[in-house]
């Protein structure tokens, strides 16, 4: 039998889709409309991940974590990086206790370093090679 937290369907990211903590690579950071079907418009700031089809609703706690994460607040910095989404049970909306996706850093070693760029090959004279 479905719990009734898998009969919701929604288009965003929701603590029930993170399950434990998991690595992410962010592809792009855009404004979406998160009004119901039918309701007035209303524009947020999203997070969408190359493994998942819904984006992350960045709210000002995740938008402050993320400048820190990836050292920077221009968001073009942080595409084709790693974080860590999870649920932090401790989270706490309209004075209720009620859980939900947070954001950090990889664990040191977790995420491969950038591969360096190529040594220059030096150039070669008739004198450098010996046949």
């Amino acid at each position: 039998m479905p719990k009734t937290s898998e009969m919701r369907e929604s288009k965003f990211l929701k603590q029930g889709d993170i399950g434990k903590a998991v690595l992410w690579t962010v592809h792009s950071v855009e404004k979406v409309n998160v009004a119901k079907e039918g309701a007035e418009p209303e524009y947020k700031w999203a997070m969408n991940l190359d493994e998942s089809d819904k984006p992350l609703v960045l709210n000002s706690t995740n938008i402050q974590l993320c400048e820190r994460v990836f050292g920077s607040d221009d968001t073009d910095d942080w595409t084709k990086k790693k974080i860590v989404l999870y649920v932090d049970p401790n989270i706490s909306y309209q004075g209720k206790v009620v859980g939900g996706i947070r954001v950090r850093a990889p664990k040191a070693g977790s995420v491969p370093p950038p591969t360096p760029p190529p040594a220059p090959v030096a150039e070669l004279t008739d004198d450098d090679i010996p046949f």
